[in-house]
């Protein structure tokens, strides 16, 4: 990246809306709380920033979108793409074979209110049908738009900026930066914070996650936790709607395990989180330095579980193909209306939306 590049950076004030950038493979947006929380109070270690920054590699994604985007709004609230791919290669082969290009396995808009006190999250099932807009690819290739898409095939087709490009359409709403994280950098994190700590209310046994779980309070390691926020057909109807509400439990706990794992207290311990989210996770190119991401880290640091409410798209099965779901209209633009404003997303916007009946199977 060029030094003129670098000079307009945010540097982590927290502020919204200098333009993003930057992303590579990920697996579950379920560690999106690793690089917004787990950094938080390590500005003293100055002297690990060198090792830091050289596990960090970030996505030009404002160079491939242009300026046919979303109104840049300066109102104190901040918008993040956080990505995970189902992407095999690699240490990730241990997980299935690829069949292709990756697609986005999970995708969470996280928006942080103003004051960064409370924050909102909508996760897009991966299965919605979308009109995908046309967008760049990072070769400078364009790719063409399609109507009714699934809206995983936007990363398939083009990347992170076209992923980006495809939420943006949707929403309304400039994407400020973009997060990815990696199955098993997923993992190791886990098992540096120590694990983290659910409740289930039924048993859990998937064969395809390799998850057994009794109802009860388990502590779960990395492969454990991944088979958890990957697990679907074991839980409510089967469905992606099921396994998200999965995830969204599961960073719920994760975000009070990072919280309340002393690391402040812990030099090393904080520099072996440190280490391992940052080899975890691929940022936009505002974020790919420890600085860069320690500041917005900290912006983040008073956010705990009860000030994060998510809620999934609002979306009903398709008509055509039950294994498919569309956006049902009225109720989506009562969300995204509610965020480009900084609102709390009214509840009367989920009301009537396809669930996947998962909701309190882990807690």
């Amino acid at each position: 990246m060029t030094e003129q590049s670098k000079s307009g950076r945010i540097r982590g004030s927290g502020s919204r809306r200098k333009p993003p950038a930057k992303g590579r493979r990920a697996a579950t947006a379920a560690a999106w709380g690793a690089a917004l929380l787990v950094l938080v109070g390590g500005s003293g270690l100055g002297y690990v920033y060198f090792k830091l920054n050289g596990n960090l590699e970030g996505v030009d994604i404002n160079a491939q979108l242009g300026k046919d985007r979303p109104e840049n709004v300066d109102n104190g609230s901040m918008d993040i793409l956080v990505l995970g791919s189902d992407s095999r290669s690699g240490a990730n082969g241990a997980y299935g074979r690829d069949e292709g290009a990756a697609r986005s396995d999970t995708a969470m808009v996280v928006h942080v209110h103003e004051g960064h006190k409370k924050a909102s999250v909508v996760s897009v099932p991966r299965d919605t049908l979308v009109e995908r807009p046309d967008c760049t690819d990072g070769k400078g290739n364009r790719v063409a738009g399609e109507e009714r898409a699934m809206f995983n095939t936007a990363y398939e087709a083009g990347g992170p900026a076209c992923a980006v490009k495809t939420v943006e359409s949707m929403s309304g709403i400039r994407m400020d930066h973009y997060i990815e994280v990696d199955f098993t950098g997923f993992k190791k994190l886990i098992d540096e914070l120590g694990g983290v700590e659910i409740t289930t209310t039924k048993a859990i046994k998937d064969s395809k996650s390799h998850l057994d779980l009794e109802p009860g309070t388990h502590t779960l390691d990395g492969e454990q936790s991944l088979g958890l926020v990957r697990t679907r057909k074991s839980v409510g109807d089967g469905s992606d709607l099921g396994r998200i509400q999965l995830q969204q439990a599961f960073v719920k706990a994760f975000i009070d395990q990072v919280k309340d794992v002393g690391v402040l207290s812990d030099p090393k311990k904080l520099l072996d989180l440190a280490d391992a989210a940052t080899k975890a996770i691929t940022p936009d190119s505002e974020l790919d330095s420890a600085a860069e991401l320690m500041g917005f880290a900290k912006g983040l640091s008073g956010l705990g579980a009860e000030d994060v409410r998510m809620i999934t798209l609002p979306v009903t099965y398709d008509a055509a193909d039950p294994n498919r779901v569309v956006p049902l209209e009225a109720a989506g633009q009562q969300v995204w209306t509610a965020l480009r404003a900084d609102l709390p997303i009214p509840a009367s916007a989920t009301k009537d939306a396809a669930q996947g009946k998962a909701d309190g199977v882990v807690k």
